[in-house]
């Protein structure tokens, strides 16, 4: 297939990009490659033409890969090849794939494949904007059923001005951090983390992002009446309305499996539900719209669900009735308790409903540093936090097999969340880990980990600035008519169309999420959810506050401290010694470990305090001297008939001249002393030689040994 390059020029937040189609890939579905300043993004698209039998759901799969040729580096570490994905890019894989879902039609549930790449990488220009760029328009021009366009974007928050899509060097002195994807109608979804800001300042950013979105939405159009083809006729999956319609008769049934409390007990109650309704289709498969060849068990299961969607959201809408009969702004019942594992730095357990989560809190020094190696350079947090979902956490019987997309979602949302409230390095200069696990989950189990984690930092005697809550906030839609849920259960985020989470202090949102499942939320939707979420917060961390409010004075035993010292920085290779001699021994004999800055600043950390300043004054007396007129302890290393030489520090040694042993005439220093014995010395003088003379005499003389 021959060249048909075609090249669609645009500003957005002040940068000139370019989309590029018909040149690559030309045997995808689409194909777009996204410039801007040095960075280029490639995104294909492909998507199949059969459906798989009895396909009931839409597979969509997202795929976000930086290579490092793309920044021309190698791959640290022993392997030179890119293997599994890293955080990074599981984060923007489901920042790409959520806003798509609502947007794909109805009934297509044909297997697609959205892959982005970076291929070139520029600093000045953030490839994961692009890549969202680039992958809506892919989806416009090409023949897959896409209800789009949809643009993305990032809002920063500088000096207090908005600004969109900052540049990589501008977002350490923003006070938001906002990503957004939209169609040119309504909001799609929303992921960010923000110091403090108000619901209002947060509405405001939103609209701001929507605005610019709508000029790059105009874009796509004009590049879909360029090069865009017809969208290919496909077969939805259609529900049988037979089916639906007999298990209309069965309403009872299904009220009655709402109606109970406790969700174990309610999955039951539906698991026995659609065994009977399996029995009942085998019995009389034709009253139920299928044939003795259908499975059973299968459309029973699928029916069923659609039966209680539609009964719940019906409750919901024309009764205000939710699941188990909780208003729709009440919160559940919390419970909160502190310091539950006692060998731990700080612990926390958070239940709420039938939501529960442990923090455990791991204080340490520069060696618990997370590296990331990407292609914008390398990075090492000092504050993370690990999410934990394990299968006994919702009563399934299998194994746990690590780590997936959803649990590093989840634990960036509950880090973000908290990482605003976290002290300076300056103020407490530790390496934290949070870890969150998931012991039971009956919704939102992030925002019961942003609590949970909130309260475990507290108990360890981290100096949060602020405690710090989250909400998962719900909606059901129908028209123009809508109920918005507070602190939403599992099967509400299932049936519902909406999960929306927030978390933050009392004065401010530090971090936001939104998830649809329709085609995007009006502004008049995201004030009454924000302002609903505010409150629900607010009680939340009173609940907390019964507990604990403010950080512990102190440490509990065994947890490693951290004292600091100063240097010149002329001086450190001294401290180090030769291939790193020096600083090795003074951590092994005094069990600490010790960081050395640029500027000359020691850290020393260690479990024992008298360790650590006992390491200190080896290294202040190692590097500066003694000071004369100060005294010293000392040991008595060998002995001269002119006197002894004794060590004040480890590697700083000076001579007790026979004349300054004992107020007697000494003879023998034999007669006085003895090597290894401890004794009080005080400086005399240190010569420009740097040779130390030391007095035991003034300090305590020394009587003749009997």
């Amino acid at each position: 297939m021959l060249n048909n390059k075609k090249e669609f020029k645009f500003t957005y937040g002040g940068l000139e990009m370019v989309l590029e189609t018909g040149r690559l890939a030309k045997q995808a579905d689409a194909s777009v490659m996204i410039t801007c300043e040095g960075t280029q993004v490639l995104v294909n698209v492909c998507s199949a033409y059969e459906m798989q039998d009895g396909q009931d759901f839409f597979p969509l799969l997202v795929d976000y890969k930086e290579k490092f040729y793309a920044a021309g580096k190698f791959l640290g570490g022993f392997m030179k090849r890119e293997g599994r994905p890293s955080n990074k890019e599981i984060l923007l894989m489901r920042i790409i794939d959520r806003p798509l879902r609502p947007l794909f039609p109805e009934g297509y549930m044909y297997e697609t494949v959205v892959t982005a790449q970076v291929m070139s990488y520029d600093e000045k220009a953030d490839p994961e904007i692009l890549a969202g760029l680039a992958t809506s328009a892919a989806l416009a021009i090409s023949d897959v059923p896409f209800n789009g366009p949809l643009g993305f974007c990032k809002v920063g928050m500088i000096n207090g001005d908005l600004k969109l899509n900052p540049l990589h060097t501008e977002w350490a002195n923003s006070q938001l951090e906002l990503l957004v994807a939209a169609s040119p109608e309504a909001i799609l979804m929303i992921e960010g983390e923000s110091s403090e800001i108000s619901e209002k300042t947060m509405m405001n950013a939103i609209e701001f992002a929507h605005s610019n979105i709508k000029s790059f939405c105009k874009v796509i159009n004009d590049m879909v009446a360029s090069v865009g083809v017809k969208k290919r006729e496909f077969v939805p999956a259609v529900s049988n309305k037979t089916l639906m319609a007999k298990l209309d008769t069965y309403t009872a049934d299904a009220k009655a499996c709402l109606a109970v409390n406790i969700k174990l007990d309610r999955q039951k109650a539906v698991a026995k539900f659609i065994k009977k309704i399996a029995e009942d289709i085998k019995a009389n498969p034709e009253a139920f719209g299928l044939t003795a060849s259908d499975s059973a068990s299968k459309n029973a299961a699928k029916g069923v669900d659609d039966l209680l969607y539609k009964i719940m959201r019906k409750e919901i809408l024309e009764n205000s009735n939710r699941i188990a009969g909780r208003k729709l702004d009440q919160i559940r019942p919390i419970e909160t308790e502190v310091d539950l594992l006692k060998k731990v730095h700080g612990s926390s357990l958070f239940t709420r409903g039938e939501t529960q989560v442990l923090a455990a809190i791991t204080i340490g020094g520069k060696e618990g540093e997370q590296m990331a190696d990407s292609i914008s350079g390398v990075t090492y947090d000092k504050f993370y936090l690990h999410y934990q979902f394990p299968p006994y956490s919702v009563g399934e019987a299998r194994g746990y097999r690590g780590v997936g997309r959803r649990e590093v979602g989840h634990g960036n949302l509950a880090e973000r969340a908290l990482k605003k409230m976290m002290p300076s390095q300056e103020v407490f200069p530790y390496t934290i880990r949070v870890n969150c696990e998931v012991l039971e989950s009956n919704g939102s189990s992030s925002m019961g980990s942003v609590c949970s984690g909130s309260m475990a930092l507290m108990d360890a005697g981290v100096p949060l600035k602020k405690p710090v809550a989250g909400i998962a906030m719900g909606l059901i839609k129908e028209g123009q008519n809508y109920k918005i849920l507070s602190d939403i259960l599992g099967d509400e985020d299932h049936l519902g169309d909406m999960d929306f989470k927030v978390a933050g202090t009392t004065d401010g949102i530090t971090a936001i999420q939104m998830d649809i499942k329709i085609g995007g939320l009006s502004k008049e939707i995201f004030e009454k959810a924000l302002e609903q979420a505010r409150v629900g917060r607010i009680h939340i961390l009173g609940e907390m506050a019964k507990t604990i409010s403010v950080a512990r004075p102190y440490f509990k035993d065994g947890v490693p401290t951290i004292e600091t010292t100063k240097i010149a920085p002329d001086k450190i290779g001294a401290l180090i010694g030769p291939g790193g001699k020096n600083i090795k021994a003074i951590q092994e004999d005094f069990k600490v470990t010790m960081e050395v800055m640029e500027d000359g600043t020691v850290k020393v950390l260690g479990v024992e305090k008298k360790n650590i300043m006992d390491a200190i004054t080896l290294i202040n007396m190692q590097i500066n001297g003694p000071q004369v007129g100060n005294d010293y302890d000392a040991e008595v290393v060998s002995i001269k008939e002119y006197g002894a030489f004794v060590d004040i520090a480890k590697g700083v040694s000076g001579l007790v001249h026979v004349s300054e042993i004992s107020n007697d005439r000494v003879e023998d220093v034999n007669a006085y002393l003895k090597e290894g014995q401890k004794v009080k010395v005080k400086v005399l003088d240190i010569d420009r030689f740097g040779k130390i003379k030391l007095s035991i005499k003034a300090v305590a003389p020394i009587e003749k040994n009997a």
